[in-house]
């Protein structure tokens, strides 16, 4: 799918909103009646502050009957996205979409109704939107990250983690 992930923060583009419905919009044709609801969430979706340039995007769906997943594994494909299956998530279907580079542009995250990673990463999203001073810190951090491994995406996402728990945390609380 892709040779190397090189990891790239930019600042944040006003155009990733509208990418963001456009692309809902065309999901939305692949799952029809089981889509319970899209929302853009990750980094791209909090305004000021600094993202690799990849949409993320939920989807909570009925339910994820392995009868289906062929016919929806087709039409994301038709649609240009690699399948990846739970990708390390238990109960989750993951696709991502590629450039004419090979580098991601869309990650697409599937769970059936009542999964507890859509609260973690609605309340995550929902927390930092609501306190830029902790979205802030977390831009820096990412900058921090990606100048230190450029070409190493596991040493990135590890070096988040213990940001990404306290913010998870917090907005469990909150």
């Amino acid at each position: 799918m892709e040779q190397n992930r090189r990891v790239e923060v930019v600042a944040h583009r006003t155009e990733w909103g509208e990418a963001y419905q456009k692309e809902a919009d065309r999901l939305k044709d692949v799952w029809g009646a089981k889509l319970l609801g899209a929302h853009h969430i990750g980094s791209t979706a909090i305004p000021g502050i600094k993202a690799k340039p990849i949409l993320d995007i939920m989807l909570v769906v009925t339910d994820l009957d392995e009868s289906d997943k062929a016919s929806y594994n087709s039409g994301m494909q038709a649609l240009g996205y690699h399948v990846l299956g739970e990708f390390g998530i238990s109960g989750r279907m993951f696709f991502v979409k590629t450039n004419e580079k090979h580098e991601r542009t869309h990650h697409v995250h599937v769970f059936p109704e009542g999964h507890p990673d859509i609260e973690r990463h609605l309340a995550f999203r929902d927390y930092l939107l609501s306190h830029p001073e902790e979205a802030e810190k977390y831009s820096r951090l990412k900058e921090e990250l990606a100048r230190n491994y450029p070409d190493d995406i596991e040493a990135y996402m590890r070096g988040k983690r213990s940001f990404i728990e306290e913010i998870e945390r917090k907005a469990a609380e909150w």
